[in-house]
Parts: C-alpha cells; sequence; structure tokens
C-alpha cells in the first residue's frame, strides 16, 4: 500500500507536464500554460488510490491517472471561454492570453492527449475503461449544456442543479476511482459503491465551490469573488437563497440580477444570501453529501485499512477553503 504522498511522487515523476506533447510550438504554447498552473490534482489522486486501495499494480495507472487530469484541464479551458472567465487558478485563462481560437484548439488537441494516455493500459481492460470514459464524457458535455441552459431560466430546480453538478462534475470524479477499481480487477458490486462514493464527494465538491466563489478567499480560490453571483448562475447557493428569502429580499435578487455595479451586485446578493439562510442550507447540504459518500466508501468490501487514504483525501476535499 502507498501514501497519497507516495503516489504523488510516482505521478509526477513519470509525468512532466512541459513536455508530453511535441510538435508546433504555437499549438502547445496554450496547453503549456494550463498545465503549469498548479491543481488539485484530484482526479488522477482518486484513480490510482483506488487502484491501490483493490490491490492492483498503480504502475498500470499512471497513464490513465494523467488522462485525466489532462481530459480535466481541457474541460476547463472550454468552460472558461464559455463562461467568459478571465482568471483560473490566480492567472489568466487560456483564451485571455491567447485568444479564442488558440483555446479553441488547444483544447481540441488536449482531449485528443487524453484519449492517447487512457489506451495506454493492459489490453484486457481497454474495452470497459473506454467505455466507461465515453459515456463519462457524453454526461460532462451534456452538463456544460444544463448549466448554460439554466443562466436563460428562472425556474431551475434544486434537483435540476444536482443532475447537472452530477453530469458536469461528480462524474469524472466518480470514473476515475471506477477506472482505478478496474485496473485492479475488483468485484463489480464494489466498483459500484466506489462509483457511487465519487458521486456524492463530486456533489458535495461543487456545492461547497459554490459556497467558496461567493465567500472564498480570493487569493486561495484563485478566482474572483462572486464570478457565479455576476454570471447569474443558479447554483445551490443562489437556488436555495431563491427559495427561502422574503417576498422583499426576492424582489431585490431580481432587480440585482440586472445591476450594472458589479460590487454592488455581489455584496448585495451575498447579504441576502446570508440573512436568507440560503448560505447554512447550502453548508448543510453539502456536509449531507459528503456523509453519503463515507457510507458508499465504508461498505466496499476491502479491508479497513486499504480505505485509509480514501478517506483522508475525502476528508481533504471537504475541508478545503481554496
Amino acid at each position: 500500500m502507498y501514501s497519497a504522498k507516495e503516489l504523488s511522487s510516482l505521478y509526477e515523476n513519470k509525468f512532466d507536464t512541459d513536455n508530453f506533447y511535441s510538435g508546433n510550438s504555437n499549438l502547445y504554447i496554450p496547453v503549456q500554460h494550463i498545465m503549469r498552473i498548479p491543481g488539485k490534482r484530484i482526479r488522477p489522486m482518486l484513480l490510482l488510490l483506488s487502484c491501490d486501495a483493490f490491490g492492483g499494480d498503480v504502475r498500470t495507472a499512471l497513464s490513465p491517472a494523467f488522462a485525466m487530469e489532462i481530459f480535466h484541464n481541457f474541460s476547463l479551458v472550454h468552460d472558461d471561454i464559455m463562461d467568459q472567465s478571465d482568471i483560473r487558478r490566480g492567472l489568466p485563462t487560456v483564451h485571455k492570453m491567447f485568444g479564442i481560437n488558440a483555446g479553441i484548439l488547444s483544447g481540441d488537441v488536449m482531449l485528443a492527449y487524453a484519449y492517447k494516455y487512457l489506451t495506454e493500459v493492459p489490453a484486457e481492460y481497454l474495452p470497459s475503461i473506454l467505455s466507461l470514459f465515453n459515456k463519462t464524457a457524453i454526461e460532462i458535455f451534456e452538463g456544460q449544456q444544463m448549466d448554460v441552459d439554466f443562466e436563460k431560466r428562472e425556474d431551475v430546480s434544486l434537483d435540476e442543479y444536482l443532475k447537472m453538478v452530477e453530469y458536469k462534475t461528480s462524474v469524472l470524479l466518480a470514473c476515475s476511482l471506477q477506472i482505478g477499481a478496474i485496473l485492479a480487477k475488483a468485484p463489480v458490486a464494489d466498483q459500484q459503491l466506489i462509483y457511487n462514493f465519487g458521486i456524492q464527494l463530486g456533489l458535495s465538491f461543487q456545492i461547497t465551490d459554490d459556497l467558496l466563489d461567493a465567500f472564498g478567499d480570493a487569493e486561495k480560490t484563485g478566482k474572483k469573488t462572486g464570478g457565479d453571483i455576476l454570471q447569474n448562475k443558479k447554483t445551490y447557493l443562489y437556488l436555495s437563497t431563491q427559495q427561502n428569502c422574503t417576498k422583499e429580499q426576492a424582489a431585490q435578487l431580481k432587480r440585482l440580477s440586472t445591476e450594472p455595479d458589479s460590487h454592488k451586485k455581489v455584496s448585495l446578493t451575498k447579504e441576502i444570501m446570508l440573512a436568507s439562510g440560503g448560505y447554512d442550507i447550502t453548508a448543510q447540504k453539502a456536509n449531507e453529501l459528503y456523509t453519503h459518500a463515507l457510507n458508499s466508501l465504508q461498505a466496499i468490501n476491502i479491508p479497513a485499512e486499504q480505505k485509509t487514504e480514501l478517506f483522508k483525501m475525502a476528508e481533504l476535499i471537504n475541508k478545503r477553503d481554496y
């Protein structure tokens, strides 16, 4: 069994994020930019930890772990274009620095490289891994479209939002965990449990992210505070606030959706989120989903000590302030 620190070292020593590609520098300079920005490496670490927990050979899991990180960053490049985001992890987004065409094309080539590394597994695992990953990729794109559609709707429900988050965020965490389990030849029942663990953890992760977007420290999150508010995104925090505020607060919230002064829009919306109880409801939901995730992990039929690092990783994700 490896510690998370040991697996992280194996991963970082295996891959040079500056030079995993070759060829036209104009194509790859934007790729280098996004891949160099320090990230949490959550998805590759979950894949490696899962493989190790089920007794697999983590060396077979390194390439698909890197594929998850490349795919995740590809999705961020394109999401930032669609969201018109200027900052990612404290630095300019790819399209902001290099232009929209470069953002689209660099994202495209990252998707191709994700598949390249994903397929560097023993042939016996390839059909099930590709099937899972293709399903996951399709759901992620569907989730992104739902997110875009929600910006134009005023009747988004909390259940709809959770489904969008499941597709846009949770399924890639769950996919990473299940790929690790597949490579370790885990029983199907345990594969489903580790997948469910990822789904619930991802939901908790994103709802916590909603809170951090509005109330986190911009220096720690690496994003502009209140970005979701400025874009009128229907987050769990916003929807909970909308459902629990007074008529007067609801009217003010509606007026603020078209407020041209960005500082005023963010600060007054945050005041309503706190006063209405929307913030507390959202924090409670994140904790509830986190508990469900831990229950799924606990139910997996392997010795408790083999799940220790996964529990530690879940706690780090749940308690983060960035």
